[in-house]
């Protein structure tokens, strides 16, 4: 079996035994066992076990005595402070919404393992009340980067379906360079991004094609490169015509072109202006191509070379704008998580569960991109939120 992780750091290891020889391997010499009387020779083999301690839930049982007053004679008795009212402690209910959002556990196999590993008997209502509390926690960091979207200079954006008590949602993700956001709506229309961006965003949208970025965005775009070769190799792979074999062929070879052209250059922007000089011809390439079939009888190499043709300015901003990817892989990926987690748990219930699924997916997200801990960043959220504090922000590291 090869090793779980790297060496872990000195200050880290909690104990440390030594494995010393009975007797000489080469004369049968016996060889002395205690520190103080051994000496050594060489390099030290080192070998690390890394075990879990006897998990036992700590249980603390708070008591509120009735004080006798020595002058009135009558008892008062101290109220329970509120960070305390709740059965669930701060990092018992970060982890129930942690094992749901971010294992994609579904709620019953959460109360299983709560049972088997911790021995902590909860109920479905319990289990419920801590992952709406979570919710609850990081409301305000999740209003945060949603006012902080429309002031980002680069966006990938993506949505796929969801579901609210069988009706048809959409969920969407929004990626900036330090976040992730993610909201439910009703539809997968460019009202969402009005919403969301205002009526005009001033960065790089960056997306694929659907309807509601062309309707939205006129301003500077970046459409996705993958979402055109898979549409490119799927008229390839059943074209019925010359024309489309050709038209494909072309195309695939100029977009081998770019992406090497761009590999090349890729992150630096000292040499940009040579990157953009050298890509002037396969652009040009790419519109004479385009051209040359827009108004082909093959119906779905028409549909492409107009994309193409009417859409040129908007496939080439990668090049030009620093920080945008020419691909739309980072919001897919963000997508791909709540994908996963439909699986499971076949969408919301309510307005309630629509919202806090955005929220939980949103501050884990981030934290993921920030590289800091999910887990512990939703346990001090909690125990904000039943102080009457604020949660930390998650924009502040992302600067």
């Amino acid at each position: 079996m090869g090793a779980i992780a790297p060496w872990v750091e000195p200050e880290r290891v909690d104990e440390v035994i030594a494995i010393l020889p009975a007797e000489c391997k080469h004369c049968g010499h016996g060889l002395p066992q205690l520190p103080e009387e051994f000496q050594t020779i060489g390099d030290v083999h080192r070998h690390q076990v890394i075990e879990l301690p006897p998990i036992r839930a700590h249980i603390t049982e708070y008591q509120c005595p009735k004080v006798l007053c020595q002058d009135c004679g009558k008892g008062t008795r101290a109220p329970l402070p509120s960070e305390f009212q709740d059965q669930a402690g701060p990092q018992l209910t970060a982890l129930i919404a942690y094992l749901t959002v971010v294992c994609r556990m579904p709620r019953r196999v959460v109360e299983a393992f709560l049972e088997d590993a911790l021995h902590i008997s909860m109920s479905l209502g319990s289990t419920q009340k801590a992952w709406e509390q979570a919710s609850a926690a990081v409301q305000k960091p999740y209003q945060e980067l949603q006012q902080q979207l429309k002031n980002e200079s680069v966006l990938n954006s993506d949505e796929t379906s969801w579901r609210n008590d069988g009706e048809k949602r959409w969920i969407w993700a929004l990626v900036a360079q330090g976040f992730v956001f993610y909201t439910v709506a009703a539809n997968r229309s460019s009202e969402v991004l009005i919403h969301l961006l205002g009526v005009v965003f001033r960065g790089v949208l960056c997306s694929d094609r659907a309807a509601a970025y062309l309707k939205y965005h006129k301003g500077k775009a970046q459409f996705c490169w993958a979402h055109l070769k898979r549409n490119l190799l799927g008229i390839q792979d059943f074209a019925k015509t010359t024309e489309a074999e050709r038209f494909c062929r072309d195309a695939l070879a100029l977009h081998a072109r770019l992406f090497r052209l761009w590999h090349r250059f890729r992150g630096d922007n000292a040499h940009r202006p040579e990157l953009i000089r050298k890509s002037i011809p396969l652009q040009k390439k790419f519109f004479e191509l385009a051209d040359r079939h827009v108004n082909s009888d093959d119906s779905e190499v028409c549909n492409m070379a107009r994309a193409l043709f009417l859409h040129c300015d908007r496939l080439f901003t990668f090049l030009e704008e620093p920080g945008v990817e020419p691909t739309n892989n980072s919001a897919e990926r963000a997508l791909r998580i709540a994908v996963q987690w439909r699986k499971v748990c076949f969408g919301n219930r309510s307005a309630n569960g629509e919202l806090a699924t955005a929220r939980l997916l949103t501050a884990t997200q981030t934290c993921k991109v920030q590289q800091r801990s999910a887990l512990d960043y939703l346990t001090q959220a909690v125990q904000c939120h039943r102080r009457g504090l604020p949660a930390p922000s998650l924009l502040t590291q992302q600067k």
